[in-house]
């Protein structure tokens, strides 16, 4: 039997599929190249520096937005006027951007106010009640009435946590456990690992942030979000 002869061969038609196949293979690995380079330069990609120093796990953080923009972290003096100073404007702010900012409190007492440390532990105390923020609000409310005394105010914040309904018992142990000390030296050395040296200081989305007035802070906030 003799066999059916092959089909003759195409040269142009040859040409075009080895083109095809060699095209096919330059973009493939092309793809592949800019993948493996593009995943090494996101891993190569060093954090923000201080990032991990901003805001820990156990920092207190005020508003909780379902979608955060942005974290405005406030190193903070219970004592220091010009905190109590601009703390009616924080609370305005975060009011207004609660919902899409994380306002977050950090501990810094300076060494100059003598009641500023014993003010940071009864914070903490009431913290470990749930009752943090409204403690907070509190020393800085009363805040001229105990500011720069020489003599310790402990009996007045621990009126306040009687007055915020705390368990004394609870509370005092707080005040007087070391661990509660330790949490403010923690913030401390936070803060001037961030070169932090007054207060009140504020970083914005990790940049320190110095707002000028009212509408400048309001402002910066406002740009944060978009």
């Amino acid at each position: 039997m003799v066999s059916s002869p092959a089909p003759p061969r195409d040269p142009a038609r040859l040409a075009r599929a080895i083109i095809w196949i060699l095209l096919a293979v330059i973009v493939v690995g092309g793809v592949a190249w800019y993948a493996m380079f593009t995943a090494g330069r996101q891993q190569a990609v060093p954090p923000v520096p201080g990032s991990e120093q901003l805001v820990r796990a156990d920092s207190h953080r005020l508003t909780t937005p379902s979608v955060e923009k942005a974290q405005l972290v406030e190193f903070l003096d219970f004592e220091c006027p010009s905190c109590g100073s601009i703390h009616p404007v924080v609370e305005e702010l975060k009011a207004e951007f609660g919902d899409r900012i994380t306002f977050v409190h950090r501990h810094f007492p300076l060494s100059m106010h003598p009641n500023s440390g014993q003010a940071a532990l009864a914070a903490e105390a009431a913290g470990q009640q749930g009752k943090y923020q409204e403690m907070a609000n509190r020393l800085f409310e009363t805040q001229p009435q105990w500011a720069g005394s020489q003599q310790s105010q402990a009996p007045l914040f621990r009126t306040y946590a009687a007055e915020l309904g705390l368990d004394l018992s609870l509370y005092d142990a707080a005040v007087a456990e070391q661990r509660t000390e330790e949490r403010v030296l923690a913030d401390i050395a936070d803060g001037k690992a961030l070169g932090v040296s007054g207060t009140p200081t504020f970083f914005l989305n990790g940049e320190k942030l110095t707002p000028t007035t009212k509408a400048d802070f309001r402002q910066k906030l406002a740009d944060a979000v978009g």
